[in-house]
């Protein structure tokens, strides 16, 4: 399962980055419409935003079915998050700006959500710098505390999403929406550990008195 597993989910997680390359040269008839870059762009960037939800997703799935099976997928669909949230800051820099490195830096000045998405990219290279069994090891508690930023991340994306947005809010409604759900739930887990802590704490003071 494992050796087949992976491999399936690799490719499934490419599938949105070939299309967008297909679509750019133009093969097997497919096109990315008239404004190819703003299609790159919001491609990317909600790809990015959809595998950290998905990341988020694996500790629930995994409580919810008592399965860890779920948990051997998590860290491959982080990484994909900041593959793709790195396609959208190359688009963006490369493409949309033309390499024009001052046009950048300005519009992180003027443009809040230009400014909420470069800091999720900064926050992100640590995570996926880290991100190996290696790491984990050598860091212990200390990589604990530093992959939480993982849930500062999501919500900086979902805000990014947000302001990016003229009218239409739906969308990025739906993604706040999800992540209260995702984070909301992770409190709830949290209280009933710490319930569950004064409980036997009692016990214990009974039993001792």
């Amino acid at each position: 399962m494992r050796f087949v597993g992976k491999p399936l989910v690799w490719s499934a997680c490419l599938l949105p980055a070939l299309r967008l390359a297909a679509g750019a040269f133009g093969l097997d008839g497919m096109s990315l419409g008239a404004d190819p870059v703003a299609v790159m762009l919001h491609t990317c960037g909600k790809w990015a935003l959809n595998f950290l939800f998905i990341t988020l997703c694996m500790t629930p799935l995994k409580d919810l079915t008592h399965s860890v099976i779920w948990l051997r997928f998590r860290r491959l669909f982080g990484l994909f998050a900041f593959f793709y949230l790195v396609l959208h800051v190359t688009v963006y820099v490369v493409l949309d700006q033309d390499r024009n490195l001052t046009a950048v830096w300005q519009d992180i000045i003027k443009r809040p959500y230009i400014t909420l998405g470069m800091l999720a990219l900064l926050m992100m290279i640590p995570l996926a710098a880290t991100s190996t069994a290696k790491a984990q090891r050598r860091l212990r508690v200390r990589w604990l505390e530093l992959h939480r930023l993982i849930y500062v991340i999501a919500l900086l994306g979902v805000w990014h999403y947000w302001w990016q947005v003229k009218k239409d809010i739906r969308e990025p409604l739906l993604y706040a929406t999800g992540l209260a759900l995702l984070l909301g739930y992770r409190l709830w887990k949290q209280r009933q550990r710490l319930l569950a802590w004064v409980m036997i704490g009692r016990v214990a003071g009974t039993r001792a008195s």
